[in-house]
């Protein structure tokens, strides 16, 4: 009878534990409710900048005369070397150009004359001990200097005469001051050139470029920047080249914000490793992002399941019996997905996934 009892007992448990079980599962898919288990994953948090492929260094090519574009030697994507002719400028300078350069002949030769008469008194009052070595060497330099602009003031104005220097150099000729490719042509036979001057910008003629030396340019956010060193790795996706990413290193970082659409940028240049057997071109829109910090083989959760409130975070489990409570833990390096977890669970631990609430 007693053995009876016992055995009674055990199934009445048994089936209580079971309906409880059964309620509970019940209730959670009723409610919606999914179980998440703490996994182990790698986290690596990442910054996202935007912009584009563009050559380290790009040089605008222009003139030292005034004239009219005569003959173009070169066309966009012509790779030359340094020396190599670019265009022919026919001199034309204005009357004021030739005044202007006449009069600083003129005003050039005075200067030297009357500093080579000083260095001639200087020079016989050195030779009987009334002045020192030193301020007669200082005489000679100032001799020099205006000796060397006299020459420049003549060069000027025989380029504007004859498009060459007295010492034969073609000035009005435009050579490549690089090796590089032409990366755009800003000016056709017959145009007008403004020279480069002290006062003036001159008229950009050719853009050129270092092709091997591509780098990505872009910008990042003011939230991630301060978290950037230079030389971390990046990896670069470009828009032309779905299947390929490239491996780059964060060469510099600009020390100043800008503003764009009301948001807070930075600018930074990304070096490319290599690009393999892709052509890469200046212009190709690209995104890359910066590896900020990595955790391999960690306890990792989505981050949607953990409740943060001021320093403090938490999530739902549930027990073996089904029981569902609040748990706090300590949390690690996020990649806006899912995040480490440092302490307060364990592997296989089920957290409690609410579905969202109804916006009524």
């Amino acid at each position: 009878m007693k053995k009876i009892i016992i055995i009674a007992v055990v199934i009445i448990a048994i089936a209580t534990g079971a309906y409880f079980i059964f309620f509970n599962s019940s209730k959670d898919k009723k409610d919606g409710i999914k179980l998440v288990d703490v996994k182990k994953g790698n986290i690596v948090q990442k910054a996202l900048a935007i912009g584009r492929l563009d050559p380290l260094q790009e040089i605008q090519v222009k003139s030292k005369i005034s004239g009219i574009v005569k003959q173009l030697h070169v066309e966009i994507g012509d790779k030359v070397k340094a020396g190599d002719p670019l265009m022919t400028i026919a001199p034309n300078p204005t009357p004021i150009e030739f005044a202007e350069a006449k009069r600083g002949v003129e005003l050039c030769q005075n200067d030297f004359d009357n500093a080579l008469k000083v260095f001639q008194r200087n020079e016989e009052m050195f030779k009987k001990n009334l002045i020192s070595a030193q301020d007669f060497e200082i005489n000679r330099t100032e001799l020099a200097q205006y000796e060397l602009k006299l020459q420049l003031a003549k060069e000027r104005l025989e380029l504007l005469q004859k498009g060459v220097t007295p010492d034969g150099r073609n000035e009005n000729t435009i050579v490549s001051p690089i090796d590089g490719t032409v990366l755009e042509r800003l000016v056709s036979e017959g145009d007008p050139v403004v020279p480069l001057t002290s006062y003036q910008a001159g008229t950009p003629l050719l853009t050129l470029a270092p092709m091997e030396q591509i780098v990505f340019k872009g910008t990042v956010d003011e939230i991630d920047v301060g978290k950037l060193k230079d030389g971390m790795a990046a990896d670069i996706k470009i828009g032309a080249l779905p299947n390929d990413k490239l491996k780059g290193r964060l060469l510099r970082i600009s020390p100043k914000a800008r503003k764009q659409d009301n948001t807070t940028l930075f600018d930074i240049e990304i070096t490319i490793d290599s690009s393999g057997a892709n052509v890469l071109r200046a212009g190709y829109s690209a995104n890359a992002e910066i590896v900020i910090s990595k955790r391999d083989s960690v306890l990792v959760i989505p981050e949607r399941l953990v409740t943060f409130a001021g320093d403090s975070s938490k999530v739902e489990i549930q027990d073996s019996t089904g029981k569902i409570e609040s748990k706090p833990i300590k949390v690690g390096l996020s990649d806006g997905l899912n995040i480490e977890i440092t302490e307060g669970l364990a592997l296989g631990d089920k957290i409690v996934e609410r579905p969202p609430k109804e916006i009524k």
